[in-house]
């Protein structure tokens, strides 16, 4: 009789090992699955913020378009958004602005505005990047300014018909120099209240890879010194365009 409630008293013994030892398991896998649980959550809200973050980036980043070239013009003449630089030394106001592609296309569509006629425009001028410099002293041309000494006024004709590929320069910050691949000097007669010219630059890597890039117009016998400008390339990698 003794002996049978041992026995019976072992076997309750090791029946409440066993429980315990069950509990002490579903504790562990309880706290291993909310731990897994909480990791889980943790790596889907680290997901969400990179798909938010990489979302608001896209969309800030996205190309702007605009309904006409008037709108596109607007947009860009206000120096808020870099594309148009301004300075004025020793009485010279000098601006600098930057045209995007549509802008060039515009001009040259004519008649029926097709798709590959504007694919066809757009890969023409796409190649090179295009810069207006306008330079005024007393809301006039420069030539104005210089009307009563001849041999100045023929001096600066020539140098702003034949010669401003040797005063304007484009560089990287590493001073790699950027050959010009052309300019143009539409001779205004003293019907404008600024000298302007378009310098065209080919859309070269050594410039688009950088952050930024200078441009300098020397001295043209103003007393201004080197006029030096930077200029951030993101305007020139995400142009804005037009709804043709």
């Amino acid at each position: 009789m003794v002996k049978n409630r041992g026995l019976k008293n072992e076997a309750c013994l090791q029946e409440s090992r066993n429980m315990l030892q069950t509990t002490s398991i579903k504790r562990k896998t309880t706290s291993e699955f909310s731990h897994l649980t909480s990791d889980k959550k943790t790596n889907n809200l680290k997901i969400i913020t990179a798909i938010l973050i990489g979302s608001f980036l896209l969309f800030s980043c996205a190309t702007k378009t605009f309904d006409t070239a008037t709108e596109l013009l607007n947009y860009i003449q206000q120096p808020e958004h870099d594309y148009l630089q301004t300075k004025t030394v020793n009485g010279v106001n000098f601006s600098i602005l930057y045209k995007p592609t549509d802008l060039l296309v515009d001009q040259e569509l004519t008649g029926e505005r097709t798709a590959l006629k504007i694919d066809s425009l757009r890969s023409k001028y796409e190649q090179y990047l295009y810069f207006t410099i306008s330079m005024s002293k007393n809301n006039q041309e420069l030539l104005t300014n210089m009307a009563r000494d001849k041999q100045r006024f023929g001096a600066m004709v020539n140098q702003l018909a034949f010669g401003m590929e040797e005063k304007v320069h484009l560089y990287t910050p590493q001073k790699d120099t950027i050959a010009i691949a052309d300019y143009l000097y539409p001779r205004m007669y003293g019907m404008s209240g600024s000298t302007t010219i378009l310098f065209v630059y080919p859309r070269d890597k050594k410039i688009t890879n950088q952050e930024y890039v200078h441009m300098t117009i020397d001295d043209l016998g103003l007393y201004t010194g080197d006029v030096k400008f930077k200029i951030p390339t993101e305007i020139m990698n995400n142009e804005p365009r037009i709804k043709f």
